[in-house]
């Protein structure tokens, strides 16, 4: 199979390309390394069946050629991070909902199957926890720039099913919760690796609000599987599948977790919202996922728990073994 990966420098995208390549299969990115990285692909340079593009999802021109000769396409390009979204909530919208119209349009004349990279941020502020598929989406005021990312993604999904309903498209619509691994960066706002940074440089670990609001974390190696199996899995097609792990915990939890893990000094403060993001900015307290639907289709299950993948990230940064 020829697999197209759009945002495929980025974390997720270069770990998704390293699982196809193990398999055989012709593997293209494109990236315009707004956010992405050439330092997350390096090593697949020399791999047979690799390529790399660098540019814009929205140029039609470069974008018509890669779908044309590919099989299946992995939409992830998209403006990641929460710092990101509520610092340049122009630039979260246009290359959301832009980047994936074009993708949309151009596979469709051929029928290429695109499987796109939601969030469980369109989840909104919705208090029923575990968040189901099928559940309604509760967002914020549109004055407050921290919802166009949620918004944004919402429609993205949309428009893929109208592709799917109105032109046959095939189309997977994958809604990932707080997906770590190696080769994330907290520049972005990614709370793990900015606690691991944290902690393994003697730094205070900054917890944002009082600490209760919960996240479950997965493992990048287990969502790439899932999103692998959902890609050849007929029964998929036209579908929205939640990909995560259950184990909740509050950010407060996981400071002391990572203070563990890496044997870590570091003290664990706490900072008002308003220090570190616009006034009135708001948060989710929990963010749990149901995930029986796609376990039921894919089998699939994960083969890391937190305190793992904390040592694991961990050991990455640090370059070898903690301690």
């Amino acid at each position: 199979m020829r697999y197209l990966i759009t945002g495929g420098a980025g974390f997720i995208g270069s770990h998704l390309a390293d699982a196809l390549l193990r398999t055989g299969d012709e593997v293209t990115i494109v990236d315009d390394l707004s956010t992405g990285a050439m330092a997350n692909i390096e090593h697949l340079k020399s791999r047979e069946g690799f390529r790399c593009v660098v540019g814009s999802v929205t140029d039609e021109v470069c974008m018509a050629g890669l779908i044309d000769s590919s099989d299946v396409i992995f939409h992830l390009a998209a403006a990641v991070g929460v710092k990101l979204v509520v610092e340049s909530p122009i630039r979260t919208a246009e290359t959301n909902i832009n980047g994936t119209e074009t993708v949309l349009r151009l596979a469709s004349t051929e029928k290429k199957k695109v499987i796109l990279t939601s969030t469980s941020e369109v989840y909104g502020k919705s208090e029923k926890v575990p968040f189901s598929e099928d559940d309604d989406l509760v967002l914020g005021p549109t004055r407050n720039s921290r919802w166009i990312y949620a918004c944004s993604k919402a429609l993205d999904e949309f428009l893929c099913l109208a592709y799917w309903q109105e032109h046959g498209l095939p189309v997977v619509i994958v809604r990932l919760f707080n997906i770590v691994g190696p080769r994330q960066t907290g520049k972005y706002g990614m709370v793990l690796p900015t606690f691991i940074k944290q902690a393994l440089s003697g730094n205070p670990i900054t917890v944002y609000g009082d600490g209760r609001q919960s996240r479950c974390f997965t493992w990048v190696g287990d969502a790439v599987d899932t999103m692998i199996r959902l890609s050849r899995e007929s029964e998929a097609v036209g579908g929205v599948f939640n990909v995560g792990s259950t184990e909740e915990i509050t950010m407060a939890g996981l400071a002391a977790l990572v203070k563990e893990v890496t044997g870590s000094r570091s003290d664990i403060v706490y900072v008002p919202y308003e220090s570190a993001y616009k006034e009135g900015f708001e948060d989710l307290r929990r963010r749990v996922p149901d995930t029986s639907k796609v376990t039921r289709l894919t089998g699939h299950k994960l083969t890391r728990d937190l305190r793992q993948i904390i040592k694991d990230i961990a050991e990455d940064l640090n370059n070898g073994p903690l301690g």
